[in-house]
């Protein structure tokens, strides 16, 4: 796994974090293409680009990834609030 890499460097878009999301909360690719209105194929794609920028194997491990670089929040867990004067910029 990529732990000592800078998740900055992986360039997710915006698109690939809401589906690095979801994953995270144990969608298959089936529920994320319903989900997102768009199709198993393009889901199967985001998630194959994801796995490569990320330098991980599988979902597990991009998960893991995910969590330790604060890429997602599940149950409060690994959740940080931006200062106010931050999250107004």
């Amino acid at each position: 796994m990529a732990s000592g890499k800078n998740p900055d460097n992986n360039n997710l878009s915006q698109r690939e974090l809401e589906i690095l999301e979801l994953v995270a909360t144990g969608l298959t690719n089936n529920d994320i293409a319903d989900k997102l209105e768009i199709s198993k194929r393009t889901v199967d794609n985001h998630i194959s680009n994801i796995l490569t920028k990320t330098k991980t194997d599988n979902r597990v491990e991009l998960v893991r990834w995910a969590l330790q670089w604060g890429k997602i929040c599940l149950d409060e867990v690994n959740c940080c609030t931006l200062p106010e004067y931050l999250s107004s910029e």
